[in-house]
C-alpha cells in the first residue's frame, strides 16, 4: 500500500480526522466543525477538499469544509434553527453568552440538518432533513435545490421513519453522470437517468407475485421492498447498474439499477441492520453487519460482533468474527458507518455508537479496534487522495 488513507469519521459532537501510512497506527485528530453533530462527510481525492454535513433543530443545517486537510473550517449554513429564534426572543441574555445571530441561511424553515453528501461530476450533492437534495457549483458556498425531487408527486404521502423522513444516500455513476440514485427513509430508492430532470421510484421486488404481506409497516409488502432502505451501495467500475441495499428488512440486490431487486438476505443471522459496503474492484464482494433486530435492541445477534462478507452477491454468507467482541456486545453500527479502502487487499471499516473505529485490512479476515471512547459514530468515509 503507497499513500495516506484518512478516515472521515462523523460523530454526534463533531468530525474526527483518523490517518494512517500503513493501517497499523493511526493519528487521531479532532472533534472539528464546532462539535456540530456530524451526519456525513466526504472528500476530493483530487483537490484534498473535505466537507462534513450536520446540524440539527437547535443549529440548523450546514456543510463545513477544509481545504487545509482538516486544520481550518469554514461553514456554509443551508438553514438557521432554533437558536436563530431564540437569540431574537432573548437578545440581552444571548449577549451575555456571547450568542450572536448568524447570516441568512436560504433554506431556513425547509430543512433541519444535512445527512448526506457526495462529490461527483464537479459538483457537491447535500442530502437532507427533511427529504430534499442540493446541489453546489461552488464547492459548498451556495447552494439550489433540485426542483424535480422537491416536486415528485405524491410527496405528502411519505412516511418518515424512526429519524424523520431522511435523504441518508447519496450514489453516482463515476462514467455516466446523468445516473444517481438516492436512498430516502421512510420512501425508498429513487433514480434519475437524466441529472435530476426527472426522478422515478425503484421498490420493485424481482418476485413480486411471491411477496408476502407483512404486519410491520416497513417490511415488503405490495411487491415492493418495503420503503424504509437504509443503505445503498453501487458495484465498482464497469458493473454497470448493480446496486446493493440494506434494508430494515433484509438484504437485497439490484442488477437493473433498482428496478427490480433480488431478496439475497438467506444467510443472515436477522433480516436487520444498517451498513453496507462493497469491495473496490470485486462486484460481488459485499460486507454488511446484521444487528438482531428493530424492536430488541438493535445489537448484534447473540451480542457477539460479526460482519456478514458475500463473494458471490449474496447467493452465500461468512462470518467474519476473529477481533471482534464476542460477549457482551450491546453497540449499534449506524448506516453511514461502514466504508472500503481501495488497497489490495481490501481495507473494510466500521464506527459504532459506543465510539469504537474497528478496521480490517484483509478484506474482513480480521479486525483490529483503532480508535475508541470517541463520541456516538454516526459516518465512516474512506479518503485516499491523489498523489
Amino acid at each position: 500500500m503507497s499513500g495516506t488513507i484518512t478516515l472521515l469519521v462523523g460523530t454526534t459532537k463533531g468530525a474526527f480526522l483518523l490517518s494512517s501510512d500503513d493501517r497499523e497506527t493511526w493519528a487521531i485528530r479532532g472533534p472539528f466543525c464546532d462539535g456540530a453533530g456530524i451526519n456525513h462527510m466526504t472528500g476530493d481525492p483530487e483537490t484534498g477538499a473535505i466537507w462534513a454535513g450536520g446540524g440539527g433543530d437547535w443549529d440548523g443545517a450546514g456543510v463545513w469544509r477544509s481545504t487545509d486537510g482538516g486544520e481550518t473550517w469554514t461553514v456554509s449554513k443551508l438553514s438557521g434553527g432554533q437558536r436563530e429564534a431564540w437569540i431574537a426572543e432573548n437578545p440581552d441574555f444571548a449577549a451575555q453568552v456571547g450568542a450572536e445571530p448568524g447570516p441568512p441561511a436560504a433554506f431556513s424553515g425547509e430543512i433541519d440538518a444535512v445527512w448526506s453528501l457526495k462529490r461527483a461530476n464537479g459538483a457537491l450533492y447535500a442530502g437532507a432533513k427533511p427529504a430534499n437534495l442540493y446541489v453546489s457549483k461552488d464547492n459548498g458556498e451556495t447552494w439550489e435545490r433540485n426542483g424535480a425531487f422537491a416536486d415528485f408527486p405524491e410527496r405528502d404521502q411519505w412516511n418518515p421513519g424512526a429519524a424523520g423522513l431522511t435523504m441518508h444516500t447519496i450514489v453516482t455513476d463515476p462514467e455516466r453522470p446523468e445516473k444517481m440514485w438516492l436512498g430516502v427513509s421512510a420512501a425508498g430508492v429513487f433514480a434519475t437517468e437524466d441529472a435530476g430532470a426527472h426522478w422515478e421510484r425503484r421498490n420493485r421486488l424481482s418476485n413480486a407475485e411471491a411477496c408476502e404481506e407483512h404486519h410491520h409497516p416497513a417490511a415488503p409488502r405490495g411487491g415492493d421492498t418495503g420503503h424504509c432502505v437504509h443503505n445503498i451501495v453501487r458495484a465498482p467500475g464497469n458493473s454497470g447498474d448493480l446496486l446493493y441495499q440494506q434494508n430494515h428488512h433484509g438484504v437485497y440486490r439490484s442488477r437493473d439499477g433498482g428496478r427490480s431487486w433480488d431478496d439475497i438476505t438467506e444467510g443472515l443471522p436477522s433480516t436487520f441492520g444498517f451498513p453496507m459496503g462493497v469491495h473496490p474492484r470485486e462486484p460481488d464482494t459485499i460486507w454488511t453487519l446484521p444487528l438482531n433486530g428493530d424492536a430488541i435492541g438493535r445489537y448484534p445477534p447473540d451480542a457477539k460482533a460479526a460482519v456478514y462478507r458475500s463473494s458471490n452477491g449474496g447467493e452465500n454468507w461468512e462470518a467474519l468474527r476473529d477481533g471482534l467482541p464476542q460477549e457482551n456486545c450491546f453497540f449499534t453500527v449506524l448506516r453511514q458507518a461502514m466504508s472500503t479502502d481501495t488497497a489490495d487487499p481490501a481495507g473494510v471499516y466500521f464506527g459504532t455508537n459506543s465510539g469504537s473505529i474497528f478496521a480490517s485490512k484483509d478484506e474482513g479476515d480480521t479486525w483490529a479496534e483503532i480508535a475508541r471512547h470517541l463520541p456516538t459514530v454516526l459516518c465512516v468515509e474512506v479518503f485516499e487522495p491523489a498523489n
